[in-house]
């Protein structure tokens, strides 16, 4: 697994805590009380409920232990230490899209905390690693897989 580290919000590092919290206490039980029930079945090699739970058994922790990497390698981020004048991690930049005219707002996030129907973007994105650095007034061209975009950047701020 990698050593990288991983930098989240709070409510980030919170949600992926939850989640671990979710899957020992309540999905850990569940499976291994279908596993039992499973078992008590019979003949386990031509049961395939009981093989069914063992695989979902092993979904879940392999869950776990990425969940578990995951928040060994997290890193806190003072977001008061971050510049305002730049798109950095966890910034709101609102750009105009040179072609259709129009304003589009992106909110730069980690990998593990993006949401992209709501514009929240990965900064290892090609669109989220385009912004970042850049300042109001910046123009930029982004390669994508579909060709190209030209934005021009209006705003940038932060509400975390």
């Amino acid at each position: 697994m990698s050593r990288e580290p991983i930098y989240l919000s709070k409510a980030g590092r919170t949600k992926l805590e939850s989640e671990l919290r979710q899957l020992k206490s309540v999905e850990r039980r569940r499976i291994v009380g279908e596993i039992e029930r499973a078992a008590n079945m019979g003949d386990l090699k031509e049961n395939a409920e009981y093989h069914a739970a063992k695989e979902e058994q092993k979904f879940i922790e392999q869950k776990i232990g990425q969940l578990e990497d995951k928040l060994s390698r997290v890193r806190s981020i003072d977001l008061d230490k971050i510049p305002t004048d730049k798109a950095y991690l966890f910034a709101k930049v609102k750009v105009r899209d040179l072609e259709r005219k129009e304003d589009i707002t992106y909110h730069l996030k980690p990998a593990e905390e993006t949401d992209v129907e709501n514009d929240e973007i990965s900064v290892k994105s090609p669109i989220g690693a385009g912004l970042l650095g850049k300042g109001v007034g910046d123009e930029v061209e982004i390669e994508i897989p579909i060709g190209k975009l030209r934005y021009k950047i209006l705003e940038i701020s932060r509400d975390e």
